[in-house]
């Protein structure tokens, strides 16, 4: 039985938003961008440009003594695996270390700025101490909405309806995961002269993947050592899997690593046996693969 204010009229056939009263803030103005549309209806996102792209890694290892952080003991253990396995997917990569809030804002928006007709996608790692929302840079703290807003569709054009990946190595909070016991049993036994143009919107926020170390509210581990439970687990499922799986199945098995290998191990009794589990934010609208290129 149909609803009481189910209506075929078309005006009334309206989308709205999940939350009123509403106010609206700055217009955004959208922008156009070419595509052909063999690339547009793809369930794969084309990789076959002359250059894969950039991959940053900002690695924040020392902070300012005002800001009351400790060293980040074994990041440069992250930072050296990452920027390996973003070389051998095709990467050119650049390695920024301790950098300010200021600093690390001047870099998203200059690779933000840059020219990216011919790269295929773009890739970061922010390797640091955080909070929920925010990173650390050595002098303070910046929120992580504002480092990716300079590659939104509408205000980084050639990168429009590519691939934006952000790895992000960070607490998010100061709870911890104490884990779950489990017992594991073994199984028994066209032509150009007919060619339609047109015109379709899709979403400035789109395209992007977030990467987190760990789900909201929780400490993220490092080792200080062999460096971040996240990162190594990420190092290790790219170079064996990295130009085979797309890249949402290569996180899920990041996620399994973590999840299954790692348990801390510290002098602290409180501290110890604690677990983790990353978070993956998916905005991307097709499957992401590294292949070689020819």
């Amino acid at each position: 039985m149909a609803d009481k204010n189910d209506t075929t009229d078309a005006k009334n056939m309206e989308d709205t938003v999940d939350t009123f009263p509403f106010s609206f803030g700055k217009k955004s103005v959208p922008v156009n961008i070419h595509m052909s549309r063999e690339e547009f209806e793809a369930d794969i996102y084309p990789m076959n440009r002359k250059n894969r792209g950039f991959a940053v890694i900002i690695n924040n290892k020392t902070f300012d003594q005002g800001v009351g952080l400790g060293a980040r003991n074994g990041t440069d253990v992250d930072a050296s695996a990452l920027a390996n396995r973003f070389a051998e997917l095709g990467f050119d990569v650049e390695l920024e270390d301790d950098v300010t809030t200021e600093e690390m804002m001047q870099i998203m928006k200059k690779y933000a700025y840059m020219d990216h007709s011919e790269n295929d996608c773009f890739a970061c790692a922010i390797l640091s101490h955080g909070e929920e929302g925010i990173v650390y840079g050595k002098n303070g703290k910046v929120e992580i909405k504002k480092l990716l807003e300079p590659f939104k569709g509408n205000l980084c054009e050639t990168l429009a309806g590519k691939p934006k990946i952000f790895f992000i190595q960070a607490c998010r909070g100061t709870e911890f995961d104490e884990g779950v016991e489990m017992n594991v049993a073994d199984a028994k036994g066209e032509m150009d002269v007919d060619r339609q143009i047109s015109t379709h919107k899709i979403p400035a926020e789109a395209d992007f993947l977030v990467a987190y170390s760990v789900v909201p509210g929780y400490y993220a581990w490092r080792n200080s050592i062999d460096g971040s439970w996240f990162v190594q687990a990420l190092s290790t499922v790219l170079e064996k899997y990295g130009n085979q799986l797309d890249l949402v199945r290569i996180l899920t098995r990041v996620n399994k690593l973590v999840a299954y290998k790692f348990q801390s191990n510290t002098s602290n009794p409180y501290m110890s046996r604690k677990k983790q589990i990353p978070c993956i934010t998916s905005m991307l609208t097709k499957e992401l693969y590294f292949f070689p290129k020819q």
